[in-house]
C-alpha cells in the first residue's frame, strides 16, 4: 500500500472523534487569539477577517482539484451555508467580548442540541443526548442577570450553528471537498462587510493585527471547518450534532490554559456530563441513515 493510500485509509476509517478534537482544537486555537484581538479590534472586524482569510485558504486549497462545474442550485446552497456561518462568527464574537469562553459555548451549544433531538430515534441515543444537554446546562449557568446582551448574542449564534449542521451536511455532500465552504464563506464575507469593515484600515496597517487576524481565519475557519466538511461526509448529522458537545469542553479548557478563566466544580461536573454523552451514543454511520442525504 502506498503512503497516500494508506493516509486515505487512515482518514476513512479512524473514529471521527480524532479529528474532531483536532477542529475543536483548531477553532478555539483562532478564538483564543480572537479574544485577545477584541482590545485593538472590534469583534466585528476581526470576524470579517477571520472569513475572508478562512475563505481564501479554503478557495486556494481546493483550485487544483477536478470538480464538476458550478450549478445554480450549487452556488445557493453554499451561499446559505456561507452566510450561516459568517453571522454565527460574528455574533459569537459579540458574546464572548461579553461573557468567558467556556460557558458562550456551552450556551450556544442549544443550537446543535436541537438539531440532535429532531433526528434521535433510539433510546439509547435519547440517554446519550439527555447527558449532553444537562452537561452544557451545568457548564452553562445562568448568565441573565449579569450579561443580557451577551446571552443575547450567543442564543443567535446558537441558531445560526443549527443552519451551519444542517446546510453544512448539504455542502459536504457535494463532491467538491472544501470548495463549497470556501465559496460559501467569500458570499458570507459579503454579509458582514456593513459591520466589520470601518475597523479594518486599522488591520491593514498594522501588521501584527493583521498576521493575528490571518492566523484566526487560518485555524478557526480553514482548517477548523474545513475538518468539520471531512466528519460530515462520514457521518450523519444527529452524530455529528451530538459530538459538538465536546466544544464546550474543549472551549473551557482553552479558557483556563490561555485566558485565566478557571472554571468551579460545577464547570468540571458539566464537563463529566457531556464527555458521558458523547461516549454513550451510537457510532451509527452514514450509510445508515439515508435520509441525511436528502435534505436538499
Amino acid at each position: 500500500m502506498t503512503p497516500q493510500n494508506r493516509s486515505k485509509s487512515f482518514f476513512d476509517t479512524a473514529p471521527p472523534e480524532i479529528f474532531f478534537l483536532f477542529s475543536a482544537a483548531a477553532q478555539y486555537t483562532g478564538a483564543v487569539v480572537a479574544v485577545k484581538l477584541f482590545d485593538e479590534v472590534h469583534p466585528a472586524t476581526v470576524a470579517l477577517f477571520r472569513v475572508i482569510s478562512g475563505a481564501v485558504f479554503l478557495v486556494l486549497f481546493s483550485l487544483r482539484a477536478n470538480h464538476p462545474r458550478w450549478t445554480r442550485r450549487d452556488l445557493m446552497w453554499a451561499g446559505m451555508f456561507g452566510v450561516s456561518t459568517a453571522l454565527m462568527n460574528v455574533f459569537f464574537y459579540w458574546g464572548i467580548d461579553r461573557l468567558p469562553l467556556g460557558k458562550s459555548v456551552a450556551i450556544e451549544f442549544i443550537g446543535p442540541i436541537v438539531v440532535a433531538a429532531v433526528r434521535t430515534k433510539s433510546v439509547r441515543n435519547s440517554w446519550a443526548l439527555g447527558l449532553a444537554t444537562l452537561g452544557v446546562v451545568v457548564l452553562g449557568g445562568v448568565e441573565l442577570n449579569s450579561e443580557p446582551l451577551g446571552l443575547l448574542f450567543i442564543f443567535i449564534a446558537s441558531i445560526m450553528w443549527a443552519l451551519y449542521i444542517v446546510l453544512g451536511s448539504v455542502v459536504a455532500r457535494s463532491d467538491r471537498g472544501v470548495a463549497g465552504l470556501g465559496v460559501g464563506l467569500l458570499i458570507g464575507a459579503f454579509v458582514l462587510m456593513p459591520v466589520g469593515v470601518s475597523g479594518a484600515g486599522v488591520v491593514l496597517t498594522t501588521p501584527r493585527l493583521l498576521l493575528a487576524c490571518i492566523v484566526v481565519g487560518a485555524t478557526s475557519s480553514a482548517l477548523g471547518y474545513g475538518i468539520d466538511q471531512a466528519v460530515l461526509r462520514r457521518i450523519p448529522v444527529r452524530r455529528f450534532s451530538v459530538m459538538l458537545a465536546l466544544l464546550p469542553v474543549t472551549a473551557a479548557i482553552f479558557g483556563v490554559i490561555f485566558l485565566d478563566q478557571n472554571p468551579t466544580l460545577t464547570d468540571l461536573l458539566g464537563m463529566v456530563l457531556v464527555l458521558a454523552g458523547v461516549g454513550m451514543q451510537e457510532r451509527d454511520e452514514l450509510d445508515q441513515q439515508p435520509e441525511v442525504a436528502q435534505i436538499p
